[in-house]
């Protein structure tokens, strides 16, 4: 028979947790688990990713070499060759930053400079953020025009 007298809670569902730090008489007072001295005793203690125990760590033992010129500008060459296979499917006469981005063929972060390989069979205007000198020379031999953004 079920009453109050005898309800007790589900098998494992209390759990009874050891008060770490609670005097002596608990069994774990003093350390309260955490040892002798040393940092790892004091509260706040973290230990770094790159700590290796001691040992020399690996990013100091690699040596370090070579430079990196923060005002680098990076571009994304598209040569004419692709251009004029865009123009051959699609039939456009104006090319600009967002027509390359549409095709695929670039991102919205890019900056695109136009290179001259292979050949231009149509006029057209090119914009782009910069260009080869041969690819300047192939538009403007097809009377196109390129201009920098």
């Amino acid at each position: 028979m079920m009453d109050l007298s005898n309800l007790k809670p589900a098998k494992g569902s209390v759990k009874k947790s050891k008060r770490i730090g609670r005097g002596q008489g608990s069994g774990k007072g003093g350390t309260s688990t955490r040892g002798h001295k040393g940092a790892k005793q004091r509260s706040g203690y973290r230990k770094k990713k790159t700590y290796e125990g001691g040992q020399m760590p690996l990013l100091r033992r690699v040596p370090k070499f070579g430079f990196t010129n923060i005002f680098r500008k990076e571009y994304k060459g598209i040569n004419l060759s692709t251009i004029q296979s865009l123009i051959d499917k699609k039939g456009i006469t104006e090319i600009d930053v967002q027509t390359l981005i549409d095709n695929g063929l670039a991102s919205k972060k890019d900056k695109i400079k136009i290179l001259g390989n292979g050949k231009l069979t149509s006029k057209l205007i090119i914009k782009a953020h910069a260009f080869s000198k041969s690819a300047i020379q192939a538009i403007q031999a097809l009377e196109g025009t390129a201009e920098k953004l």
